[in-house]
């Protein structure tokens, strides 16, 4: 299995717009954070997580190959805004995509065209798909396991792919859901900044979670600016937890 890190910045994207600080003017690749995206992929499967306003610019430098389904954490636009980009790959047949009760609803209010009785030519070919925590399923030769963690007050979902665990925006997660994330290997988890945030975690909160799960490696995105420039954070972390940066990739055993 291989894990490909599309992007791994928070909603602004790093650059911020407008501003100034010393990550958004670094010349450093790894400091260049596109909206949060990853890929994987075996010999036989190729999924994404997550398809944000970024989605165009992200999957360019990949192979063009069929996208077997796409799974969704959660509706906010920075995670699915860029689903209308994914035409390109209904040539190979319709898209499977993956959300619970929540995003299914608000890929329906933010696509209706897709879904429309007499649909516009051309528009995505999707198929949409409504799961809940905790029951499986598989997508060619990877297991899924969705469970939940709470985004502030927002329950949305992180996705267990055999060794592989993948957690984005969250801020808690209840001591239930932590069976499911037993044996991961390869743990992904947001960390916003070291100041305190209502709905996403901390540096801090992210070691001490990642400490709880057991992970081999942990790699950290959805990182703002505030979070530092990337060579110097990943040399306040613990080896094992570092990180991510937008083109990444992660070989699973």
């Amino acid at each position: 299995m291989k894990l490909t890190f599309l992007g791994t910045g928070t909603s602004c994207g790093v650059p911020t717009i407008g501003c100034q600080c010393r990550v958004c003017q670094s010349t450093d690749p790894k400091d260049k954070r596109l909206r949060c995206s990853a890929l994987v992929e075996t010999a036989q499967t190729r999924l994404l997580i997550d398809c944000g306003p970024d989605f165009r610019q992200q999957i360019m430098p990949q192979p063009f190959r069929r996208i077997d389904g796409i799974l969704i954490t959660h509706a906010h636009y920075d995670h699915m805004g860029g689903m209308d980009d994914i035409r390109p790959y209904c040539q190979f047949g319709e898209i499977n995509v993956y959300a619970d009760p929540i995003a299914r609803r608000g890929l329906l209010e933010m696509l209706p065209y897709c879904f429309a009785e007499n649909r516009y030519p051309g528009v995505p070919a999707i198929g949409l798909h409504e799961i809940h925590a905790h029951q499986p399923f598989t997508i060619g030769d990877i297991p899924i396991m969705p469970f939940q963690v709470m985004h502030g007050k927002l329950p949305i979902t992180g996705y267990r792919l055999g060794p592989l665990t993948y957690i984005t925006d969250m801020k808690t997660i209840d001591d239930a859901e932590l069976p499911y994330l037993e044996g991961t290997q390869i743990l992904v988890v947001n960390a916003l900044r070291s100041q305190p945030h209502h709905s996403h975690q901390t540096i801090d909160d992210a070691v001490t979670f990642a400490r709880r799960v057991g992970a081999s490696r942990t790699f950290l995105i959805h990182g703002s600016h505030h979070i530092g420039l990337h060579e110097e954070t990943n040399r306040l972390l613990p080896p094992d937890i570092q990180l991510a940066y937008d083109g990444q990739v992660v070989e699973i055993a």
